[in-house]
Protein backbone atom coordinates (compact mmCIF):
# COMPACT_ATOMS: atom_id res chain seq x y z
CA UNK A 1 0.00 0.00 0.00
CA UNK A 2 1.44 3.87 -0.92
CA UNK A 3 2.34 6.13 1.65
CA UNK A 4 -0.48 8.78 1.78
CA UNK A 5 0.80 12.36 1.88
CA UNK A 6 -0.09 12.84 5.31
CA UNK A 7 2.16 10.31 6.53
CA UNK A 8 5.06 11.46 4.09
CA UNK A 9 5.41 14.89 5.70
CA UNK A 10 5.59 13.29 9.21
CA UNK A 11 8.41 10.98 8.30
CA UNK A 12 9.97 13.98 6.05
CA UNK A 13 9.61 16.22 9.02
CA UNK A 14 11.76 13.42 11.34
CA UNK A 15 14.12 14.01 8.43
CA UNK A 16 14.19 17.28 8.66
CA UNK A 17 15.00 17.48 12.40
CA UNK A 18 17.42 14.67 12.17
CA UNK A 19 18.95 17.08 9.58
CA UNK A 20 18.94 20.36 11.75
CA UNK A 21 20.97 18.78 14.70
CA UNK A 22 23.32 17.20 12.37
CA UNK A 23 26.18 19.55 12.81
CA UNK A 24 28.05 17.96 9.99
CA UNK A 25 25.73 17.31 7.52
CA UNK A 26 23.34 20.38 8.06
CA UNK A 27 25.74 22.78 6.49
CA UNK A 28 25.95 20.50 3.17
CA UNK A 29 22.31 20.84 3.02
CA UNK A 30 21.90 24.76 3.35
CA UNK A 31 24.87 24.86 0.77
CA UNK A 32 23.77 22.39 -1.63
CA UNK A 33 19.80 24.29 -1.36
CA UNK A 34 20.87 27.90 -0.80
CA UNK A 35 18.66 27.56 2.18
CA UNK A 36 18.83 29.79 5.00
CA UNK A 37 18.25 28.42 8.50
CA UNK A 38 15.34 30.80 8.38
CA UNK A 39 14.29 28.74 5.26
CA UNK A 40 14.18 25.47 7.62
CA UNK A 41 11.48 27.30 10.01
CA UNK A 42 9.44 29.03 7.69
CA UNK A 43 8.99 26.00 5.36
CA UNK A 44 9.37 23.02 7.26
CA UNK A 45 5.26 22.66 6.37
CA UNK A 46 5.81 23.01 2.64
CA UNK A 47 5.26 19.09 1.52
CA UNK A 48 7.74 20.51 -1.80
CA UNK A 49 10.80 21.63 0.38
CA UNK A 50 9.80 18.49 2.82
CA UNK A 51 10.41 16.58 -0.61
CA UNK A 52 14.01 18.79 -1.43
CA UNK A 53 15.30 17.45 2.07
CA UNK A 54 14.30 13.74 1.43
CA UNK A 55 15.62 14.26 -2.08
CA UNK A 56 19.05 15.21 -0.40
CA UNK A 57 19.37 12.93 2.09
CA UNK A 58 18.90 10.15 -0.49
CA UNK A 59 21.21 11.34 -2.50
CA UNK A 60 23.82 9.07 -0.32
CA UNK A 61 23.39 5.86 1.30
CA UNK A 62 25.29 6.45 3.98
CA UNK A 63 22.69 9.47 4.96
CA UNK A 64 19.56 7.21 4.58
CA UNK A 65 21.36 5.04 6.75
CA UNK A 66 22.36 7.18 9.60
CA UNK A 67 18.86 8.74 9.50
CA UNK A 68 17.08 5.42 9.34
CA UNK A 69 18.90 4.49 12.63
CA UNK A 70 18.55 7.35 14.41
CA UNK A 71 15.13 7.83 13.18
CA UNK A 72 14.29 3.48 13.80
CA UNK A 73 12.68 3.70 10.28
CA UNK A 74 13.34 1.23 7.75
CA UNK A 75 15.55 2.82 5.29
CA UNK A 76 13.14 2.59 2.12
CA UNK A 77 10.60 4.62 4.61
CA UNK A 78 12.48 7.55 3.41
CA UNK A 79 12.00 6.96 -0.22
CA UNK A 80 8.73 5.39 -0.13
CA UNK A 81 7.77 9.10 1.85
CA UNK A 82 9.44 11.34 -0.61
CA UNK A 83 7.59 9.57 -3.54
CA UNK A 84 4.13 10.50 -1.92
CA UNK A 85 4.88 14.39 -1.83
CA UNK A 86 4.68 16.57 -4.68
CA UNK A 87 7.25 15.76 -7.08
CA UNK A 88 8.64 12.33 -6.13
CA UNK A 89 6.76 10.32 -8.93
CA UNK A 90 9.37 7.86 -10.76
CA UNK A 91 10.60 8.94 -14.00
CA UNK A 92 10.45 6.32 -16.25
CA UNK A 93 13.01 7.32 -19.27
CA UNK A 94 11.72 4.02 -21.36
Amino acid sequence: MAMRQEQAETVALQALGWLAANDDLLPVFLGATGSSLDDLRQRAAEPEFLGAVLDFLLMDDAWVVACGDALTLRYERLAEARAALPGGAQMHWT
